[in-house]
C-alpha cells in the first residue's frame, strides 16, 4: 500500500480500537447511576453490589479510552498536517472545548466515584458519579460536533484555503449533528446493555444466582429491549438525513448504481465497480425506494451519478448490513428474554449462552456504523471542503507501515488483556459469592452510608 493508504489504516486501526471504550463508558456512567440511585430510594445492598462491581469496569474502560484517545490525537501532526492547517480554526477549538467541559470534570470526580465510598458522604458520592455521567455526555457531545461537521460543514468561510468560523452555533448544529449525536448514545446503550446482561448471564451460568446478579441481568436485558427499536427509528432518521447531505453514500450503502425509481432492496451482492454492477444479487423489489422516499416509486441516487467522485462500495455495502444484522439480533433476543422474564420470572440457559455470546456485540455494532459513516465520507476528509488526499503528510510508507505494525499487535494485546480482565473479576466474583471490592467490606462503612442516607 502507498503511504496515504496506510495513513489512512493507521488512523482507522486507532480509531478503532479508541472508540471500543467511550462506547462502553458514555452509558456505563449513566446505568451506574441508576444504580446508585436504586440503592439510595430503597436501601436494598443488591443494587450497591452492582455498583462495585460496574464500577471497576468502568475504571478499566475510562483507562484504556484516555490512553489510547492521547496516541489518536498524536496522528493529526504525525500523518495528517493538512487538517488542522486547513479546518484547524474550528477543529481546535473543538477539541479544546471537550477537553474544559468533559474530561477535566471526569478527571476530577472520577476519583471520588472509584474511592470515596467511606471518604465521602453518600450524597457527595452520588453526586460525584453523576458528575463523572455528565463528563462522559459532554465529552460525546463535542466529539460528534466535530465529527457532524466534518460530514456537513456549516457556519464558516474559506478565506486563502483556510476555514474560518462565522456561527458556531450553526457549527455546533450543523445539519447532521442531532442524528449523528443521538444515534450514536443509543449505540452506547445498547453496548452497554448487552455487556452488562452478557457478563450476568455468564456469572449466572457459572452458579451465581445472587440477588446482585440477577438485577444486573435484568437491567441490561430490559435496558435493551428499550433502546433497540428506538434506535430502528433514529437510524431512519439519520439515514433521511444522510439522504438530503450525502446521496454518494446512500447510493454506496444500497450498492444502487443507476438513479431512478422502483429501487430494490439489496440484501446481498457483491459490487463489482469496475463493471459498475453487482454480481449475486439477492433484492427485495422496491424495497430501497420505500425505505427511502416512503414510496415504491421514490428516486434514489445512483453511484454513476458520482462516478470517481464516491466512496468505496464495498466496505460501506458490507458495514452497513452487519451493523443491521447485529442490530435485528439484538433486538429478537432482547425482546424474546423479556417476553421469559414477564412469563417465567427467569431466562432460560440457552438464553443466557446467546447474551454471552452477544457480550459484546455493540462493539461489532458500532464498528460496522462508524465505518459506514467515515468510509462513506470518502474521498473528503471534510465534506466539499478537504479531500483526504490533501491532508496527508509527506511520511515515507516504509515508517507508516513499521509503526502501524506494532499499534496493531499492542491494541491486540491490550483487547485480549482487557476482556480477560472483564471475566477474570466475572469468576472472582462467582466464586466469593458477591461483589463487593474485598471479600468483606467493613461493617462500618455499609452503616456510614445508610445513615447518610
Amino acid at each position: 500500500m502507498d503511504a496515504l493508504m496506510l495513513a489512512r489504516s493507521q488512523f482507522a486501526a486507532n480509531i478503532s480500537f479508541h472508540i471500543l471504550f467511550p462506547t462502553i463508558t458514555i452509558a456505563l456512567s449513566w446505568m451506574l447511576l441508576g444504580f446508585k440511585l436504586l440503592y439510595n430510594r430503597t436501601g436494598d445492598m443488591k443494587w450497591m453490589d452492582v455498583y462495585r462491581f460496574w464500577v471497576k469496569i468502568f475504571a478499566l474502560s475510562f483507562a484504556m479510552g484516555v490512553v489510547s484517545g492521547i496516541v489518536m490525537s498524536f496522528q493529526f501532526g504525525t500523518n495528517w498536517p493538512g487538517f488542522m492547517k486547513t479546518v484547524g480554526n474550528i477543529a481546535g477549538p473543538l477539541l479544546g472545548y471537550e477537553i474544559m467541559t468533559a474530561f477535566f470534570l471526569e478527571a476530577s470526580f472520577l476519583g471520588i466515584m472509584l474511592f470515596g465510598f467511606r471518604r465521602v458522604s453518600n450524597r457527595i458520592h452520588t453526586l460525584a458519579t453523576f458528575l463523572v455521567a455528565i463528563g462522559t455526555l459532554m465529552s460525546a457531545f463535542w466529539i460528534l460536533v466535530l465529527s457532524s461537521w466534518m460530514h456537513t460543514p456549516a457556519g464558516f468561510e474559506m478565506r486563502d484555503g483556510v476555514a474560518h468560523a462565522m456561527d458556531w452555533l450553526a457549527i455546533i448544529f450543523n445539519p447532521s449533528f442531532p442524528y449523528r449525536f443521538t444515534h450514536m448514545l443509543i449505540a452506547s446503550g445498547l453496548t452497554a446493555a448487552f455487556l452488562i446482561a452478557g457478563v450476568s448471564a455468564y456469572r449466572w451460568l457459572r452458579g451465581d444466582r445472587s440477588p446482585a446478579v440477577r438485577a444486573a441481568l435484568v437491567s441490561g436485558i430490559l435496558t435493551a429491549a428499550v433502546l433497540t427499536p428506538v434506535q430502528v427509528v433514529v437510524g431512519d432518521l439519520h439515514g433521511l438525513n444522510t439522504l438530503e447531505h450525502q446521496p454518494q453514500k446512500v447510493a454506496a450503502i444500497e450498492a444502487n448504481w443507476e438513479t431512478g425509481g422502483h429501487v430494490p432492496l439489496v440484501l446481498f451482492a457483491l459490487p463489482d465497480e469496475t463493471a459498475r454492477e453487482n454480481r449475486f444479487e439477492l433484492a427485495v423489489p422496491n424495497g430501497a425506494s420505500l425505505i427511502l422516499r416512503h414510496s415504491a416509486d421514490g428516486v434514489v441516487p445512483g453511484l454513476n451519478d458520482f462516478e470517481g467522485a464516491h466512496p468505496p462500495v464495498a466496505p460501506v455495502f458490507f458495514a452497513f448490513r452487519i451493523m443491521v444484522g447485529v442490530g435485528m439480533a439484538m433486538l429478537c433476543l432482547s425482546w424474546l428474554a423479556t417476553l421469559t422474564l414477564w412469563r417465567k420470572k427467569e431466562i432460560t440457559p440457552w438464553m443466557a449462552r446467546g447474551f454471552v455470546a452477544m457480550t459484546f456485540s455493540g462493539w461489532i455494532a458500532t464498528l460496522a456504523g462508524w465505518y459506514v459513516t467515515e468510509i462513506g465520507r470518502q474521498p473528503w476528509l471534510v465534506s466539499g471542503v478537504l479531500k483526504t488526499a490533501d491532508a496527508a503528510s509527506a511520511v515515507p510508507a516504509s515508517m507508516i507501515s513499521t509503526t502501524l505494525t506494532l499499534y496493531l499487535v499492542t491494541y491486540a494485546l491490550l483487547l485480549l488483556a482487557y476482556i480477560s480482565v472483564i471475566f477474570y473479576l466475572a469468576r472472582k466474583g462467582t466464586s466469593s459469592g458477591t461483589e463487593t471490592p474485598q471479600a468483606a467490606e467493613p461493617a462500618a462503612g455499609v452503616v456510614a452510608l445508610q445513615a447518610e442516607r
